[in-house]
């Protein structure tokens, strides 16, 4: 299974997020730190603001947060919200489709069984799990220790 790009930037995100839990951080220097453009970020930044994972805030001082705590943030959620307007094969992606299979296809369901046994694994992963105490990612994304 790929994940999209935009999900790889919500998961960033979060993290970078999780390292800074003693400030607000800006939408630039997790585009520096984590690679990724602004624009993508402004989109996916507005995402996990609406799922309630972050909270933002504008003007001059602003910047944005974590909404909860890293030990209450699953990833499975977030994976299933960001990917869940991703068919994932392009003959499912809508009725119209080209494949003369589709209305008999069995393979639909299973890769949907598979998808979803893919996201229950990650309902037990937590945001503190991938980031405190993991030195190497931290060590990347700020000098300063987690704080849960």
């Amino acid at each position: 299974m790929r994940i999209t790009k935009r999900t790889n930037i919500a998961i960033r995100v979060l993290m970078y997020c999780a390292a800074h839990q003693d400030r607000l951080v800006t939408k630039a220097e997790i585009a520096e730190v984590c690679k990724a453009s602004e624009n993508h970020l402004a989109q996916v930044i507005n995402q996990l603001g609406q799922m309630g994972v972050i909270h933002t805030q504008r003007g001059r001082n602003g910047g944005l947060e974590l909404a909860r705590s890293t030990k209450e943030i699953e990833i499975g959620p977030i994976f299933r919200e960001m990917e869940s307007p991703v068919p994932l094969a392009e003959c499912f992606a809508d009725a119209d489709s080209s494949c003369p299979l589709v209305s008999a296809c069995r393979l639909r369901l299973a890769l949907q069984d598979a998808a979803e046994a893919f996201y229950d694994r990650l309902d037990g992963v937590t945001l503190d799990g991938l980031v405190c105490n993991n030195t190497a990612l931290l060590s990347i994304l700020a000098p300063e220790p987690c704080h849960s």
